[in-house]
Formats: structure tokens, C-alpha cells, sequence
């Protein structure tokens, strides 16, 4: 079916949503209770009647009582009734219809697989977008559309987020958005059944509010077109997938699932990497590695100078950037004939990474800036504690970075350790929120803040050696 890219903006940024079915606690219509344009409700059971107007929602019983252009209809009916409720949606020129409906090709059942095909022939003759069935939809923070109450509105970010898992994409929005990450538009779109991933990844392609797209996906259903289109999204914005099923018992999980079909793993990320998408193996690392793509425009090397730990870290520090696939070279002999000049007075190491268990304000800036120059470093990483004596330190530490930051073309990232104490771990985020709100991004350990870094350099050196060929 061809993708009517203006029927997509229609659903991602509606002005008129419709409940279709929605029921006692009504999920969907107070999941939608910070939507901005005009929300309407399609019920037929009497007994619904009263709590949805206790709602303050207009209810109507049919699709055609609804006077005016219907953007997006959300569908939580009864399975049997599917067929049904999209004809009516299609004769009523409804733009698109999230079908949180499930019980169709996934079940492996031949009601569910009958039932499902009819709706993708009903959908593919009349060109309609159906997202789904059994999936939790499209979320627009910015515009008070939801896939769950829990989500965040009000505030709109760069991120555009395609999951085959509406468990996934609720949690990646929330989870994203606690470091920093934030949505400008998500479809939890299920079984798939017209509308592929493919079909979504054209679309953020071409949406500018979405900068940088991440994935979770468990299989696709034409991958010869769903890789062609990777290849070409790639050359214009990042694109970070996490695959389920990687192991034998996660793709037979993925059939009860949605239906799709496992991709041996090898395969997978070989082709994803030759695409020039980032493969990932976690939702932590999924948001890490977005982190550091927003906030670092380009990462040109694999060498990275660290500072902030003490002597009896260091070696574990250089085995964790180092098993990542990065490196952490010895500093050029005028570097270490600087930090000569007044480590002479504060004791400590100075290889790299450097020592400051005992180095006062003005010294942790000095190192910086010799690590900003320094010609056999590309990125800074600081170690730094959560815990600070007051705000002032706090602020000071931060001021470093930002200076640093603006000083030097490098990549300037940091780890920010702590305790599993509570009041360490409230004082790690706020920490992490203020260098973050400062453009640089930090991460609550070295495995994390390594793997990210690595995962950017590997998008942006293949990005590169495309462009000059």
C-alpha cells in the first residue's frame, strides 16, 4: 500500500481524536486528557453513557454523527467487531485508525488470522492507515496525545521513536525522558499489519521535529525494502535500533507476540551496521547511545583522555573504555611536562587516565585544558562524584565542564558516580540534570558512558566514509 505521508501528519498531529469503544475505567479517553483539539467519544452501551460524560467528553453512536474531519480514531472494540468498525472509519474519511484491538495473526489461530487478513484487504483497497492491530498507538507529548496516563505532555523533544512493543514504547518514553531524552512523536504500532516500520521510519524521515530516530523492533516483514530505506534515512539522521529475539527462546517469544517472523542475529546487525544504523542491545543502551547523539554533533576518534578518579581506578577505567573499543593513549610529552609543573605538589598519577583525588578547583580546570589540547586525545571524559559538600561546588563543577566545552572542538562527556544510598542517587541526577541542561552528557557509570560513546563514533566514521565516496 502506498503511504500517504499526509494522512500520517493528519494522526501524528491531530486536531480531532475519536474513542471508539472505550469502556469502564476508559483508558483511552482519559489516556487523551491533555489533548489539545477536540476529543469526541463513539459508544453504543447506554450503560457507558454517564461515566463518559462525567469525563466532560461529547459521546456520539456512530462515527457519522461526528460533524467534523477526524484525524485519528483509537479502537477498542471487541475483536469481531474490527471489520466492522473500520468500515466505518474508511466511509467517514477518517485519516487513520490506531487499533488497540488484538487477538488477530498472533494468536496463531485461524479466527485471529482470518479476521486480521480482512482487515489488511479492507485497508490496502481503500488505501487506508491503520495502525496496528494490537498495539498502544501514536504519542505526541507536545500535541496531549498519549499511549498511556502516565506519559508526560507539555514538552516536546527531538527524538522520534518506532516500537513494535507498546510495552516498550511507554517505557522508553518515561525512562528517555528521566535522562533527558525527549520525544517529539512515537508510534507503537504491533502486529504491523498495513503500516510496517518501514512505513514509519519514511515518515520521521521526513518530519523535521524528529532529529534522531531510535527503534525497537522484533522483526520486518520486507526487509529487502525496510533496509533500502534504512541506507537512505541513515544519510540524513541517526537512526539507533534495538532488536528482540536475539537468542532462540526471544524469537520464539516474538511469533506469540506479534506475529513477525525472528531474523537470525549475525545477519541483523550486520546489515544494520552496513546501512549505517547503530545496533543495540538494551533500552540502556538504546538511550545512551541517543543521549550522546543529541548532544555531541560529531565524534571524529577513538581516543579518549579521562580525569577526575583516583590511582586505583584507573586501570579498570582503561579496561572498561578499552573493551568498549575505545582507547586511552598516553598524552603527548608536552602534556606531560605541564602537569609536571604542579602535580609535584598535589602527588598522584598522570598518564591517562590522570589522578585528582587531591586536585584543588583551579588544577581540575588546568587539566581539562590540557586534555583539550592535547593531540593524541579526541574525546574528555570526567569522573566525577555525586556527592557535593553544596550547590556552590555542584555549580562549579559544572561551570568546568561547560568552559572546557566551549574551549575545545572535542567531545566532552561525563561519568557521574554513586552510591546505592538514596540520597546519593537523588544527588547523581540532579547532577546529571544540570550538566545535561549545559549540553553535556553524562551517564551514571563507565560500561554505559563508554558503549555510547563508541556506538556515535561508529555511526558518524560510517556516515563520513559515505560522503566522500
Amino acid at each position: 500500500m502506498k503511504t500517504d505521508f499526509s494522512k500520517l501528519d493528519r494522526a501524528f498531529n491531530p486536531q480531532c481524536v475519536v474513542v471508539i469503544g472505550d469502556k469502564m475505567p476508559y483508558m483511552w479517553l482519559r489516556g487523551q486528557s491533555e489533548f489539545k483539539g477536540k476529543l469526541y467519544s463513539v459508544q453504543i452501551d447506554p450503560n457507558e453513557f454517564e461515566g463518559i460524560k462525567a469525563l466532560g467528553v461529547e459521546n456520539y453512536t456512530s462515527l457519522a454523527e461526528v460533524k467534523e474531519p477526524i484525524d485519528l480514531a483509537i479502537v477498542a472494540v471487541p475483536r469481531p467487531v474490527a471489520p466492522r468498525i473500520l468500515d466505518d472509519c474508511i466511509s467517514n474519511n477518517v485519516a487513520a485508525a490506531h487499533f488497540f484491538t488484538s487477538g488477530f495473526a498472533e494468536t496463531d489461530t485461524e479466527e485471529g488470522i482470518r479476521l486480521e487478513s480482512i482487515l489488511k484487504e479492507k485497508s490496502e483497497q481503500a488505501n487506508f492507515h491503520l495502525v496496528g492491530p494490537n498495539c498502544m498507538g501514536i504519542f505526541n507529548p507536545g500535541a496531549g496525545v498519549r499511549q498511556s496516563g502516565g506519559q508526560y505532555t507539555g514538552i516536546t523533544g527531538p527524538v522520534g521513536f518506532i516500537a513494535q512493543s507498546g510495552t516498550h514504547a511507554i517505557a522508553f518514553s518515561q525512562e528517555a525522558h528521566l535522562h533527558g531524552v525527549d520525544i517529539s512523536k512515537s508510534v507503537s504500532f504491533g502486529n504491523g499489519t498495513v503500516l510496517d516500520s518501514t512505513n514509519y521510519l519514511e515518515y520521521f524521515n521526513r518530519d523535521p521535529g524528529c532529529e534522531i530516530i531510535g527503534m525497537y523492533l522484533e522483526g520486518v516483514k520486507d526487509g529487502k525494502w525496510f533496509f533500502q530505506v534504512l541506507k537512505q534515512v541513515t544519510t540524513r539522521k541517526p537512526v539507533v535500533i534495538w532488536k528482540g529475539g536475539r537468542t532462540e527462546d526471544g524469537g520464539r517469544a516474538i511469533s506469540s507476540h506479534t506475529g513477525s517472523l525472528a531474523v537470525p542475529q549475525a545477519i541483523w546487525e550486520s546489515a544494520v551496521r552496513q546501512c549505517g544504523a547503530i545496533p543495540v542491545a538494551s533500552m540502556e543502551e538504546l538511550i545512551d547511545t541517543l543521549k550522546v547523539l543529541l548532544f555531541i554533533p560529531s565524534v571524529r576518534g577513538n581516543r579518549v583522555g579521562i580525569t577526575g578518579g583516583s590511582g586505583g581506578q584507573s586501570v579498570a577505567i582503561a579496561d572498561v573504555f578499552a573493551e568498549a573499543g575505545l582507547s586511552v593513549p598516553n598524552l603527548t610529552q608536552e602534556s606531560y611536562d605541564e602537569l609536571a609543573s604542579f602535580y609535584t605538589l598535589i602527588g598522584g598519577g598522570y598518564r591517562n587516565p590522570i589522578d585528582t583525588g587531591n586536585v584543588n578547583r583551579r588544577e581540575m580546570g588546568r587539566i581539562l585544558e590540557i586534555l583539550g589540547q592535547d593531540a593524541n586525545i579526541d574525546n574528555l571524559v570526567l569522573l566525577s562524584g555525586a556527592r557535593f559538600g553544596n550547590p556552590e561546588q555542584l555549580e562549579n563543577q559544572v561551570n568546568l565542564l561547560v568552559d572546557i566545552r566551549e574551549r575545545t572542538s572535542k567531545p566532552v562527556m561525563a561519568v557521574v558516580s554513586c552510591s546505592f544510598n538514596p540520597r546519593d542517587v537523588e544527588q547523581a541526577g540532579t547532577v546529571i540534570q544540570k550538566l545535561q541542561d549545559s549540553g553535556i552528557p553524562a551517564f551514571i557509570s563507565l560500561e554505559r558512558g563508554a558503549h555510547a560513546l563508541k556506538n556515535a563514533l561508529d555511526y558518524y566514521s560510517h556516515r563520513n566514509s559515505v560522503s566522500y565516496r
